[in-house]
């Protein structure tokens, strides 16, 4: 099977989703279900794994109310109050959903990840452990050493680090972030998107040229076992269509076995959140 380990569904309100700016004006609208088989069947996808925009327990509800519905969905990570007295109490509501794979909360926007280490926090990434759900870190790349301090203190957590953790692209892979990722990558329980990359291009344009040795730093940290094809769909579309994406990923990996390749592109996402 192939899998995109990471993509969105909104319904577009300018309020709720008002990080979507002038220059991403191509996305401000609905995205569905119908939407995504449109771009990602004819590329050979199977199906997905939906991932949380935005912070409330409504649209966590809403989008495992879209898996209930719709096959192609094969996953929901969604948001949970990790920080509540009452995390064992939605984990246990939310965990009777089939789709209900893992959560994720966003820290890319903090500027103080002290609170990831706190014990409110620790609860709830300890519930999260014991009920074997997966967590997505979603950081940028000056916040990978504190993503291995949280990895670190929590080594029976299933963890995956969405986009590459946002390295900024203006030409060759940075020294700092190969050397974060790398360290990050050592602790066995991590696994990797290959997702949302091209958004973090600062140039005009993007290239394979471009983005090629990226690919190639995360395959060298991770391995074909721990990496994971993801689309970043609708987002990607400010900078990418989907096929086009889709089959830069697939040319990245065509010097891999078969088998190297059917993880990457699929079998990875579907042992890690046991689709």
């Amino acid at each position: 099977m192939k899998i995109d380990s990471h993509q969105h569904f909104w319904n577009y309100d300018p309020a709720d989703y008002d990080w979507i700016s002038d220059a991403m004006a191509v996305i401000r609208r609905d995205f569905d279900a119908s939407d995504l088989r449109t771009v990602a069947r004819p590329c050979g996808i199977d199906g997905s794994v939906v991932v949380q925009a935005r912070q409330t327990l409504r649209e966590t509800e809403w989008l495992l109310d879209l898996a209930d519905s719709d096959a192609f969905i094969h996953g929901i990570v969604g948001w949970v109050p990790l920080v509540s007295p009452d995390i064992a109490e939605v984990l246990n509501r939310f965990s009777a959903r089939q789709a209900f794979k893992g959560v994720r909360h966003v820290l890319q926007g903090q500027t103080d990840l002290s609170f990831i280490h706190s014990p409110a926090f620790t609860r709830g990434i300890q519930a999260l452990t014991s009920r074997d759900l997966t967590y997505d870190i979603l950081i940028t790349a000056s916040q990978l050493p504190a993503a291995v301090k949280l990895v670190d203190r929590h080594p029976h957590q299933r963890f995956v680090l969405d986009h590459i953790a946002k390295p900024t692209i203006a030409g060759p892979p940075p020294a700092d972030w190969i050397r974060d990722l790398t360290a990050l990558a050592a602790r066995p329980q991590v696994s990797c998107k290959f997702s949302g990359v091209v958004s973090e291009v600062r140039l005009p344009t993007w290239t394979p040229e471009l983005l090629t040795p990226y690919f190639e730093v995360v395959l060298q940290a991770f391995g074909p076992q721990r990496l994971m094809f993801g689309s970043d769909w609708p987002v990607c579309l400010v900078r990418s269509e989907y096929d086009r994406w889709f089959n830069f990923v697939t040319t990245c990996t065509a010097s891999l076995s078969e088998i190297e390749q059917t993880q990457i592109l699929g079998q990875n996402a579907v042992d890690f959140y046991h689709l």
